[in-house]
Protein backbone atom coordinates (compact mmCIF):
# COMPACT_ATOMS: atom_id res chain seq x y z
CA UNK A 1 0.00 0.00 0.00
CA UNK A 2 1.27 3.46 -0.72
CA UNK A 3 1.67 6.10 1.80
CA UNK A 4 5.47 5.67 3.60
CA UNK A 5 8.49 4.25 2.88
CA UNK A 6 11.38 2.94 5.14
CA UNK A 7 13.18 4.68 7.40
CA UNK A 8 10.60 5.40 9.11
CA UNK A 9 9.82 8.17 12.01
CA UNK A 10 5.92 8.20 13.51
CA UNK A 11 5.69 11.08 16.02
CA UNK A 12 2.56 10.28 18.39
CA UNK A 13 1.28 13.63 19.88
CA UNK A 14 -0.63 11.94 22.21
CA UNK A 15 -2.67 14.36 24.72
CA UNK A 16 0.70 16.53 25.45
CA UNK A 17 -0.56 20.37 25.13
CA UNK A 18 2.43 20.49 22.81
CA UNK A 19 0.83 18.38 20.67
CA UNK A 20 -2.87 19.97 20.65
CA UNK A 21 -4.55 22.01 18.36
CA UNK A 22 -2.31 24.88 17.04
CA UNK A 23 0.34 23.27 18.98
CA UNK A 24 -0.33 20.48 16.85
CA UNK A 25 -0.34 22.28 13.60
CA UNK A 26 2.76 23.81 13.92
CA UNK A 27 4.69 20.68 15.07
CA UNK A 28 3.28 18.74 11.75
CA UNK A 29 4.48 21.83 9.70
CA UNK A 30 8.00 21.21 11.44
CA UNK A 31 7.85 16.93 10.83
CA UNK A 32 6.57 18.15 6.92
CA UNK A 33 9.97 20.13 6.56
CA UNK A 34 12.11 17.70 7.58
CA UNK A 35 10.67 15.03 6.10
CA UNK A 36 11.27 17.21 2.50
CA UNK A 37 14.77 17.94 3.60
CA UNK A 38 15.56 14.68 4.26
CA UNK A 39 15.40 10.82 2.95
CA UNK A 40 13.29 9.92 6.12
CA UNK A 41 10.00 9.71 5.85
CA UNK A 42 7.76 11.26 8.79
CA UNK A 43 4.34 10.94 9.77
CA UNK A 44 3.04 12.30 12.50
CA UNK A 45 -0.49 10.96 14.68
CA UNK A 46 -2.49 13.97 16.01
CA UNK A 47 -5.76 13.76 18.20
CA UNK A 48 -9.01 12.68 16.69
CA UNK A 49 -9.88 16.20 16.79
CA UNK A 50 -7.10 17.88 14.87
CA UNK A 51 -6.93 14.79 12.48
CA UNK A 52 -8.47 16.95 9.63
CA UNK A 53 -7.27 20.32 10.08
CA UNK A 54 -3.58 18.16 9.82
CA UNK A 55 -4.38 16.20 6.96
CA UNK A 56 -5.40 19.03 5.11
CA UNK A 57 -2.56 21.13 5.77
CA UNK A 58 0.25 19.04 5.31
CA UNK A 59 1.80 16.52 2.80
CA UNK A 60 2.78 14.09 5.10
CA UNK A 61 1.48 10.90 5.98
CA UNK A 62 -1.44 11.63 9.44
CA UNK A 63 -1.82 8.56 11.47
CA UNK A 64 -5.27 8.62 13.95
CA UNK A 65 -4.59 7.30 17.35
CA UNK A 66 -6.67 4.24 17.19
CA UNK A 67 -9.98 2.89 15.48
CA UNK A 68 -12.49 0.73 16.54
CA UNK A 69 -13.60 -2.12 14.46
CA UNK A 70 -17.25 -1.20 14.06
CA UNK A 71 -19.25 -0.46 11.01
CA UNK A 72 -21.82 2.51 10.24
CA UNK A 73 -24.28 1.94 12.97
CA UNK A 74 -25.28 3.16 16.67
CA UNK A 75 -21.74 3.39 18.00
CA UNK A 76 -22.13 6.42 20.09
CA UNK A 77 -18.37 7.19 21.08
CA UNK A 78 -16.77 5.00 18.77
CA UNK A 79 -14.04 5.49 16.22
CA UNK A 80 -15.33 4.65 13.10
CA UNK A 81 -12.71 3.95 10.68
CA UNK A 82 -14.17 5.45 7.49
CA UNK A 83 -14.69 8.71 9.38
CA UNK A 84 -10.98 8.31 9.92
CA UNK A 85 -10.63 7.88 6.46
CA UNK A 86 -12.70 10.80 5.49
CA UNK A 87 -10.59 13.11 7.52
CA UNK A 88 -7.70 12.95 5.23
CA UNK A 89 -5.63 10.62 6.93
CA UNK A 90 -4.17 7.52 5.42
CA UNK A 91 -3.08 5.61 8.75
CA UNK A 92 -4.10 4.40 12.18
CA UNK A 93 -2.24 3.22 15.29
CA UNK A 94 -3.95 0.18 16.57
CA UNK A 95 -3.13 -1.68 20.46
CA UNK A 96 -0.68 1.59 21.63
CA UNK A 97 0.08 0.55 25.51
CA UNK A 98 -2.00 3.37 26.35
CA UNK A 99 -4.82 2.20 24.05
CA UNK A 100 -5.08 -1.52 24.29
CA UNK A 101 -7.34 -4.07 23.18
CA UNK A 102 -7.66 -7.87 23.25
CA UNK A 103 -6.01 -9.88 20.20
CA UNK A 104 -9.30 -10.56 18.53
CA UNK A 105 -10.13 -6.96 18.34
CA UNK A 106 -6.74 -6.22 16.77
CA UNK A 107 -7.31 -8.92 14.27
CA UNK A 108 -10.87 -6.92 13.54
CA UNK A 109 -9.51 -3.63 13.69
CA UNK A 110 -6.47 -4.79 11.06
CA UNK A 111 -9.58 -6.05 8.69
CA UNK A 112 -11.16 -2.86 8.74
CA UNK A 113 -8.56 -0.76 8.09
CA UNK A 114 -7.67 -2.64 4.97
CA UNK A 115 -11.25 -2.29 3.83
CA UNK A 116 -11.28 1.24 4.02
CA UNK A 117 -7.58 1.54 3.03
CA UNK A 118 -5.77 3.12 5.75
CA UNK A 119 -2.37 1.78 6.64
CA UNK A 120 -2.12 0.38 10.12
CA UNK A 121 0.78 0.23 12.05
CA UNK A 122 0.10 -2.14 15.50
CA UNK A 123 1.98 -1.78 18.75
CA UNK A 124 3.27 -5.23 21.24
CA UNK A 125 4.56 -5.48 24.01
CA UNK A 126 6.68 -8.16 23.67
CA UNK A 127 8.61 -10.17 20.73
CA UNK A 128 5.73 -12.95 21.23
CA UNK A 129 3.04 -10.57 20.77
CA UNK A 130 4.51 -8.54 18.14
CA UNK A 131 4.85 -11.90 15.94
CA UNK A 132 0.98 -12.68 16.96
CA UNK A 133 -0.06 -9.57 15.42
CA UNK A 134 2.46 -9.55 12.67
CA UNK A 135 0.12 -12.88 11.15
CA UNK A 136 -3.08 -10.22 10.98
CA UNK A 137 -1.25 -8.89 8.05
CA UNK A 138 -0.85 -5.12 9.04
CA UNK A 139 1.72 -2.93 6.94
CA UNK A 140 3.78 -2.11 10.62
CA UNK A 141 4.80 -3.71 13.50
CA UNK A 142 6.08 -1.39 16.91
CA UNK A 143 7.32 -2.98 19.66
CA UNK A 144 7.21 -1.05 22.63
CA UNK A 145 8.06 -2.38 26.03
CA UNK A 146 5.08 -0.50 28.12
CA UNK A 147 7.11 -0.03 31.49
CA UNK A 148 9.67 2.01 29.12
CA UNK A 149 7.48 4.74 27.32
CA UNK A 150 8.38 7.96 28.71
CA UNK A 151 11.39 7.40 30.70
CA UNK A 152 14.11 8.73 28.56
CA UNK A 153 15.50 4.70 28.54
CA UNK A 154 15.80 3.61 25.23
CA UNK A 155 14.19 0.13 24.32
CA UNK A 156 17.47 -0.35 22.04
CA UNK A 157 19.89 0.21 24.69
CA UNK A 158 17.80 -0.79 27.85
CA UNK A 159 16.44 -4.18 26.49
CA UNK A 160 18.16 -5.00 22.77
CA UNK A 161 17.01 -8.47 23.40
CA UNK A 162 13.29 -7.54 23.28
CA UNK A 163 13.92 -5.77 19.44
CA UNK A 164 16.19 -9.05 18.49
CA UNK A 165 13.95 -11.33 19.43
CA UNK A 166 10.94 -9.11 17.51
CA UNK A 167 12.61 -9.05 14.42
CA UNK A 168 13.15 -12.87 14.29
CA UNK A 169 9.88 -14.03 15.39
CA UNK A 170 8.26 -11.39 13.36
CA UNK A 171 10.05 -12.29 10.47
CA UNK A 172 9.04 -16.41 10.63
CA UNK A 173 4.81 -14.68 10.14
CA UNK A 174 5.21 -12.10 7.94
CA UNK A 175 8.42 -11.79 5.46
CA UNK A 176 7.24 -8.06 4.50
CA UNK A 177 5.97 -6.00 7.21
CA UNK A 178 7.71 -3.12 8.63
CA UNK A 179 9.07 -3.07 11.77
CA UNK A 180 9.44 0.29 14.42
CA UNK A 181 10.78 0.17 17.80
CA UNK A 182 9.48 2.67 20.33
CA UNK A 183 9.33 3.23 23.75
CA UNK A 184 11.81 5.69 25.47
CA UNK A 185 13.57 6.60 22.09
CA UNK A 186 14.78 10.17 23.04
CA UNK A 187 18.29 11.29 20.81
CA UNK A 188 19.41 10.11 17.67
CA UNK A 189 21.64 7.35 18.63
CA UNK A 190 18.74 5.90 20.65
CA UNK A 191 18.22 5.75 16.91
CA UNK A 192 21.32 4.23 15.81
CA UNK A 193 21.14 1.29 18.71
CA UNK A 194 17.53 0.95 17.18
CA UNK A 195 18.86 -0.13 13.52
CA UNK A 196 21.40 -1.80 14.12
CA UNK A 197 19.32 -4.41 15.67
CA UNK A 198 17.37 -5.13 12.47
CA UNK A 199 14.71 -2.44 13.03
CA UNK A 200 13.28 0.12 9.92
CA UNK A 201 12.56 2.89 12.21
CA UNK A 202 10.77 4.14 15.44
CA UNK A 203 7.45 5.27 16.90
CA UNK A 204 8.45 7.83 19.30
CA UNK A 205 6.52 10.69 21.35
CA UNK A 206 7.76 12.99 24.41
CA UNK A 207 11.21 12.97 23.09
CA UNK A 208 10.31 15.02 20.17
CA UNK A 209 6.56 16.49 21.39
CA UNK A 210 7.54 17.30 24.71
CA UNK A 211 11.08 19.14 23.48
CA UNK A 212 12.28 22.79 24.24
CA UNK A 213 13.19 22.71 20.95
CA UNK A 214 11.11 20.40 18.44
CA UNK A 215 12.41 21.12 15.13
CA UNK A 216 15.97 20.04 16.91
CA UNK A 217 14.93 17.31 18.88
CA UNK A 218 13.39 15.79 15.32
CA UNK A 219 16.32 16.48 12.96
CA UNK A 220 18.40 14.36 15.93
CA UNK A 221 16.39 11.24 14.91
CA UNK A 222 16.63 12.28 11.21
CA UNK A 223 20.16 12.01 10.95
CA UNK A 224 20.39 9.46 12.98
CA UNK A 225 18.65 7.37 10.48
CA UNK A 226 20.70 8.87 7.36
CA UNK A 227 23.95 8.64 8.75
Amino acid sequence: MAGYRKPLVIVNFKTYAEGTGKNALKLSKISEQIHEQSKVYVAVAPQFTDLAMIANEVKIPVFAQHIDSIHYGSFTGHVLPEAIKETGAIGTLINHSERRIPLKDIEAAVKRAKEVGLLTCVCADTAENASKVAAFQPDIVAVEPPELIGTGIPVSKAKPEVVTDTVKLVRKVNPTVAILCGAGITVGEDVTAALKLGTEGVLLASGVVKAKDQSEALWDIVRAMTS
